[in-house]
């Protein structure tokens, strides 16, 4: 049985800093692509970041780009995203999903991924 459990999220003023974690079990975890997704109150899910089976390859949204890094141990089947400079546009619920690589599935979608967690609430105050 896969399991997928976000952790790290919080409460932040503007300008601060989160690390959110995502341990998964269950899994060939090497073999899944892994990303970051967020829904905000009355807003559709988004994408925010995804990174590749080695992490030798990493996407970002627009929103986030400079300021937010995905990275992933291996060895660990966890994945961080490390979120900087945060704004009170950030608060949102966040989403760690795992999908299986293939080449026609593209990494900004959602139904894509085969895994998600529960998610983690990252609330920032301005």
């Amino acid at each position: 049985q896969v399991h997928v459990v976000e952790s790290g999220g919080g409460l932040v003023q503007a300008g601060g800093s989160l690390r959110l974690s995502c341990a998964a079990s269950g899994l060939t975890f090497s073999r899944y692509r892994e990303a970051w997704f967020r829904q905000a109150p009355g807003k559709e899910r988004e994408f925010v970041a995804a990174i590749s089976l080695s992490g030798g390859g990493t996407s970002y949204a627009d929103s986030v780009k400079g300021r937010f890094t995905i990275s992933r141990d291996n060895a660990k089947n966890t994945v961080f995203l490390q979120m900087n400079t945060l704004e009170p546009e950030d608060t949102a619920v966040y989403y760690c999903a795992a999908g299986v690589w293939r080449p026609d599935r593209h990494y900004a979608l959602g139904a894509n991924y085969d895994y998600w967690g529960q998610g983690t609430q990252v609330t920032v105050s301005s």
